[in-house]
């Protein structure tokens, strides 16, 4: 029994499952939003999609593993072909069921993820795109989080309902006052929009609802997610053989851009329109977090750097397979400081604080199965 369990925890790596929670977080940080239960599903939805890749992985790269790399799972005879197929296309169903109950954005957007990860392991790992295919797939799944949040939430704090005309003149009326003259037509107009809404019969009557945030802000965190995974893919591509120098040295320089990149907080990403600013073209835009600590945000980005850089520095300098294999593990841990400078940088600090909690048992975990 316990032989089969560490086989399984070897085939889905599971020491690589710590990575995974922040993409969700980060995104929900991102649209300014604390985490909820659409976040929560979202990271169920993303764990059991990234099991179900592992899996898929391993089936798809049996043969080779059998020269390369015959203690795998798989090539040992530990679990049969068969079973890791089986069990990553139950993953996949089970990531997009968990999806689909966050709402139909989240679904769509986990389906999307779930295509990605198929067809990176079933073709494109072995081909010119097979890097940018992953980083598309850690991308989305940072969107995927903030989708599901946005999907499942009630709103921004501090996003009144809006006020039907007819109570806004009555309370006026009640109040005794004189509305400026903008005010005045600015009501008459909404009058007029109750009225026609009233008269329409498919327009439902229900309560008024919060306004919802643009998951479009979670796009540049999702960018540099992306980033950071396309340059570690592309040093993975090599780990079985090693020899390449260039591989490692452009992911090293790629690592010290997205540092210097994400150490700068998060700049504005728009506050509600205040009633009666603009014209007609006035659109609802979120409300910027309060920005990190510049200290806790340096400490962030720094342990970022360490945990990739220095690796990758190594296998740079000696690029031997278990090396170039221990910058690739470096590259896949490094993602969760820099899920906690994602978040923190989007003003929540509390998040990335959180997020690091998971440094200590990633690392722990990684001591008794690869992450590669």
């Amino acid at each position: 029994m316990k032989a089969a369990v560490r086989a399984w925890a070897e085939l889905l790596r599971a020491s690589a499952l710590f990575t995974v929670p922040g993409d969700a977080l980060a995104g929900a940080a991102a649209l300014g939003r604390r985490p909820d239960r659409g976040t929560a599903l979202a990271v169920g939805a993303s764990l059991c999609l990234y099991e179900a890749g592992m899996a898929l992985n391993d089936w798809a790269d049996r043969d080779e593993d059998a020269i390369d790399r015959p203690h795998r799972p798989i090539p040992s005879g530990r679990i049969t072909p068969g079973a890791a197929l089986a069990a990553a296309g139950a993953l996949t169903a089970a990531g997009l069921t968990l999806a689909a109950r966050a709402g139909r954005p989240a679904l769509t957007v986990a389906t999307g993820l779930a295509a990605t990860v198929w067809a990176y392991d079933l073709h494109l790992k072995h081909t010119q795109a097979g890097p940018a295919a992953m980083a598309g797939a850690r991308a989305l799944d940072l969107l995927l989080g903030a989708t599901a949040t946005a999907g499942t939430g009630a709103g921004y704090v501090g996003v009144e309902r809006p006020v039907s005309a007819t109570g806004a003149s009555h309370a006026a009326r009640s109040a005794g006052t004189v509305l400026p003259t903008r005010t005045a037509r600015i009501l008459r107009g909404a009058r007029a929009l109750g009225r026609a809404r009233a008269a329409s019969p498919a327009r439902s009557r229900g309560p008024a609802r919060t306004t919802h945030p643009d998951v479009r802000a979670a796009v540049p965190a999702a960018a540099l997610l992306g980033a950071h995974t396309y340059a570690v893919t592309a040093v993975s591509r090599h780990e079985a053989q090693g020899g390449s120098t260039v591989a490692p040295l452009g992911a090293l320089a790629a690592i010290v851009a997205l540092g210097a990149a994400a150490v700068r907080e998060q700049r504005d990403r728009g506050v509600p329109p205040v009633p009666g600013k603009g014209g007609p073209g006035d659109h609802h835009r979120s409300r910027p977090g309060a920005p990190a600590p510049r200290l806790l945000l340096t400490a962030l980005t720094t342990a970022y750097l360490r945990t990739a850089a220095k690796p990758l520095l190594h296998a740079t300098l000696n690029p031997s397979p278990p090396l170039t294999q221990r910058a690739v593990g470096g590259g896949i841990r490094a993602m969760i400081p820099l899920q906690a400078v994602l978040a923190a940088r989007a003003g929540a600090s509390g998040t990335g604080l959180a997020v690091m909690g998971l440094v200590p048992l990633a690392r722990t975990l990684a001591r008794k199965v690869s992450l590669t």
